[in-house]
C-alpha cells in the first residue's frame, strides 16, 4: 500500500480550508483516509497551519509521501517548533568545567 501526505479540502465555495491526512495514494482526494494531522488555512495570513510534526516524520520514516505543499508546511512548521522551544530543550549541551585557580607555572 503506497501511502501519502496531502491535503483534503474542506470548507465552502471560494473559501477553501485543507486538513493535511495521511491516506492511502489510491483514494479519492476527499476520501477515505488514515490520520489527519493537521491543519491550512491558504486565506489567513501569517501562521496558517497546524501541523504535528512528530506524525508527519513518523510517516515519513515508514514510506509515506508527502505532496508538495505538505513538505513545505512541514518544513515551515519545524521552524516555528524550533524558534518556540527554549533553548534549555534544544541541543541540552554540558560546559566544560573551568579551572579557577590555574597552576602556578615557576
Amino acid at each position: 500500500m503506497a501511502v501519502s501526505i496531502r491535503l483534503r479540502r474542506e470548507g465552502a465555495k471560494n473559501r477553501p480550508y485543507y486538513k493535511v491526512v495521511v491516506a492511502d495514494s489510491r483514494s479519492p482526494r476527499d476520501g477515505k483516509f488514515i490520520e489527519i494531522i493537521g491543519t491550512y488555512d491558504p486565506k489567513k495570513r501569517d501562521h496558517n497551519s497546524t501541523l504535528k510534526v512528530d506524525r508527519a516524520e513518523y510517516w515519513i520514516a515508514r514510506g509515506a509521501q508527502a505532496s508538495d505543499t505538505v513538505r513545505s508546511l512541514i518544513k515551515k512548521n519545524k521552524r516555528m517548533v524550533t524558534a518556540n522551544t527554549p533553548p534549555s530543550q534544544q541541543e541540552q549541551t554540558t560546559p566544560q568545567p573551568v579551572e579557577e585557580n590555574p597552576p602556578q607555572t615557576a
